[in-house]
């Protein structure tokens, strides 16, 4: 039997099914039942009906797999796998800050932990912050932990007064704007896109700022050629299979997450064997991080 055959097995055995991001490795793409941005899989992590659920992805997308689906087992491939932004914010600094305002909306980005989510109002998504954030009532907002998602929000949403922590995903944050800019000289007819996690100065180049999955779907509908890329190095797989006629360029330093990359193939097939790694959040963080969630796909 092949490695293959036993994963296929498997989830028959222990009735699972496979989430992958776009930031996990091609391999692992390959084998799961869904490929998708944070969002995307939040929403079909929501309406599962199987008893096992394999998230490909950091701690805190099992994590919200497992508040969706607190009667379902969630397994993470590699239990290390974790994001360094949902550690940047201090929840003392949530509480201190709505003391300061009465009017004040916590609005959190997916990417933070099940702790975080309890202290806050919202969840967003790369994919849908600027819509929840213009629908919410609030006048202030405190958005956390990414400082640079926040400003991005900000800037669509100028009618709002913002607070915001001074989280960064590393892997965004220090992509260089002059790498952007060589790439430009060398393709001068490729568009530049770019995540919102990116840094204001290679924001202010983008032709597009938008989530994964938006970046995916603009180059799909673009009748350009070339695309110069600003996110994770993940998304070159899918991008290539979308549109093999089409040209993606990436920084020479190349946008790595080694956490992501820690879901390998065969760990997948390890945890489906063992049913170790399987995500635990605390029982009285449940039901206010629940929340935060189905809100946001309430508003979204």
């Amino acid at each position: 039997m092949t490695k293959i055959e036993e994963i296929i097995r498997l989830k028959k055995e222990r009735d699972a099914v496979i989430l992958a991001h776009y930031y996990a490795s091609s391999e692992v793409q390959d084998i799961a039942d869904y490929v998708g941005d944070s969002f995307y899989l939040s929403k079909i992590a929501a309406k599962l009906e199987c008893r096992t659920i394999v998230f490909a992805g950091v701690r805190f997308m099992g994590e919200c797999a497992k508040l969706l689906n607190p009667d379902k087992t969630v397994l993470m491939p590699d239990a290390r796998a974790d994001c360094f932004m949902a550690h940047m914010i201090d929840n003392n600094f949530i509480k201190c800050t709505r003391e300061k305002y009465e009017d004040l909306a916590v609005v959190c980005y997916v990417n933070s932990t099940t702790e975080t989510k309890s202290y806050s109002d919202v969840c967003v998504t790369s994919a849908n912050a600027v819509n929840i954030v213009k629908n919410i009532p609030n006048k202030n907002i405190l958005f956390i932990p990414d400082k640079n998602l926040g400003r991005y929000v900000a800037s669509q949403v100028p009618d709002k007064q913002f607070i915001f922590n001074d989280g960064f995903c590393p892997i965004h944050e220090h992509m260089r704007y002059d790498q952007i800019e060589k790439l430009k000289k060398i393709h001068p007819d490729a568009l530049i896109l770019v995540h919102p996690e990116c840094n204001e100065d290679i924001v202010k180049a983008a032709d597009y700022v938008g989530s994964t999955s938006g970046i995916i779907n603009y180059t799909a509908t673009s009748k350009h050629k070339e695309f110069i890329i600003a996110t994770e190095i993940g998304v070159k797989y899918k991008l290539e299979q979308e549109k093999a006629d089409k040209n993606f360029y990436f920084t020479e330093t190349v946008p790595k997450c080694l956490n992501m990359k820690l879901n390998t193939f065969d760990a997948v097939l390890t945890v489906l064997r063992t049913g170790e790694n399987s995500v635990e959040v605390p029982t009285e963080l449940v039901e206010p991080a629940k929340k935060t969630l189905l809100k946001m796909l309430e508003l979204a």
